[in-house]
Formats: structure tokens, sequence, C-alpha cells
């Protein structure tokens, strides 16, 4: 089993910066992939961005390229989102989650197999 905890979200004014992490424990050996995904209030949870943990290789959601920074520690076993220029838009619940499988699209929240609680994101116009 994996256990996924986010933090570091907050309130924010349009145009700042919020970090989030998700601290990562358990057995890890089998993670391929790991990702940040959000859901606003009435609307379907959606990819932002997505990491292989082996290469590094990113993939971002396009409302977020050039915004949005995802990185991985492994010395501290955590999961970053370094989050830039928020627009009001980004209000969401942000989670994050990790999968054993690589094939299928990174984005895509059904591959995968671990999720956390999720925390909060708040930009204020």
């Amino acid at each position: 089993q994996v256990q996924l905890v986010e933090s570091g979200g907050g309130s924010v004014q349009a145009g700042g910066s919020l970090r989030l992490s998700c601290g990562v424990s358990g057995y890890t050996a089998n993670i391929r992939l790991m990702a940040w995904f959000r859901r606003a209030p009435r609307e379907e949870r959606e990819g932002v961005a997505g990491l292989y943990t082996n290469s590094r290789n990113t993939a971002y959601a396009d409302s977020v390229k050039g915004r949005f920074t995802i990185s991985q520690d492994n010395a501290k076993n955590t999961l970053s989102l370094q989050m830039d220029s928020l627009k009001p838009e980004d209000t969401a619940i942000y989670y994050c989650a990790a999968r054993e499988r690589l094939p299928g699209p990174i984005l895509d929240s059904q591959e995968y197999n671990y999720w956390g609680q999720g925390t909060q994101v708040t930009v204020s116009s």
C-alpha cells in the first residue's frame, strides 16, 4: 500500500504563488507515475500535471502550462507542485495521485491506484 498526504494549500490573491507538497510513504517500489489532479466546485476532476518517476519526464494540462511546475524529491519522498501566476479559475481541491501501470494517458485519473485526501486552493480576484 502507498499513502499520500497533501499539504500547502491555502488562500492567495490572483497573481500570487503557492507550493503544494505530497508526502509519499509505504511500498513505493512499483510506482511509475505521479500526478496532481484538481476538482473545482460543480466541475469534473481535471488532470493538472504528471511526472514519470524514473525519467522525470512531465506533462501538463494546457490550462496550467508555463505557470505550474511538478517535481519530485526522492530523498524526501515528496512530490511538489509549484503554482505561479495563479488565477481565480485555479480554485479547487488539489489531489496527489500515484499509479503503477505505465500504459495510458498520463493525466487520466482512472489509471491511478492511490490518492491523497486533497488540499484546498482558493484564488481571489
